[in-house]
C-alpha cells in the first residue's frame, strides 16, 4: 500500500508507533521509541487533485511501548506527535497544510495515540487498536502491525522494532480537504517504530 522505499507516516498517526505486540506480566518489558536516533518514522501520503501524491513526515515524537512475544493480547504504547514538525520537502505547501484550512497547528499543535487493545492475526502481525486525538478531535483507528525483529544493539542495549500501517478519514478530524479534490478524503500512514528496552 505505502512505498516502503520513503523510509524517513497521521498520519501512527503514530501515527507509531502504533506497531507493537505486548507482554506477560512476568516479561514485561518497557521500550522507549528510538524517534531521536533517527529509527522510528511516521510518513503519510494522501492524493493530490487525483494526478498525484503529497508524501510528507512528522519529524518530532515521543513515545513508548510495552512488547512480550508470549502475551500479544497485554501490548499497549503511547504516542505524542508535534504537528508542526510536519515536512512536505516544499515549506509554502507545509505551511499551507499547518494552516487552519487544513490541520491548523497553531490551535492543534499535538496529535497522541493511546492504545487500547491488540489482536493477533498470525505470528509476528496483529491488529493495534487505539485512539487517535488529531485536529482536537479523537477517533478509535486501528493499524496493522507487523514485527520486524529484536535482539541486543553494539552498545549493551536491547531492541524491538515494527512496522504499521493505516489510513485515516481526514473528515471524522474536522478536516476540509474539498481543496484537494475528493480522492484526498483519506490519508495513508506508513509507521516505523523501534524502541530501546528500559
Amino acid at each position: 500500500m505505502f512505498p516502503k522505499t520513503l523510509s524517513k507516516t497521521v498520519t501512527g498517526v503514530t501515527l507509531g508507533a502504533a506497531m507493537l505486540l505486548p507482554m506477560t506480566q512476568a516479561n514485561a518489558a518497557e521500550y522507549q521509541i528510538d524517534s531521536q536516533g533517527q529509527h522510528a518514522f511516521i510518513q503519510f501520503k494522501i492524493s493530490h487533485l487525483g494526478y498525484s501524491y503529497v508524501l510528507g513526515t512528522f519529524d518530532d515524537f515521543t513515545g513508548t511501548f510495552s512488547y512480550d512475544p508470549e502475551a500479544p493480547e497485554e501490548a499497549s504504547a503511547n504516542v505524542k506527535v508535534d504537528v508542526t514538525s510536519l515536512d512536505t520537502a516544499h515549506a509554502e505547501r507545509d505551511k499551507h497544510i499547518l494552516s487552519d484550512d487544513f490541520l491548523n497547528a497553531s490551535e492543534y499543535p499535538t496529535a497522541t495515540f493511546e492504545s487500547t487493545g491488540f489482536e493477533s492475526t498470525g505470528e509476528g502481525e496483529g491488529i493495534l487498536k487505539g485512539n487517535l486525538t488529531l485536529h482536537g478531535q479523537t477517533q478509535p483507528i486501528t493499524i496493522d502491525v507487523e514485527h520486524i525483529g529484536g535482539g541486543d544493539d553494539p552498545w549493551g542495549g536491547y531492541r524491538q522494532g515494527f512496522e504499521g500501517e493505516t489510513t485515516l478519514t481526514l473528515s471524522n478530524y474536522g478536516i476540509d480537504t474539498s481543496k484537494l479534490g475528493p480522492t484526498a478524503s483519506t490519508v495513508d500512514m506508513y509507521l516505523v517504530v523501534e524502541g530501546l528496552r528500559q
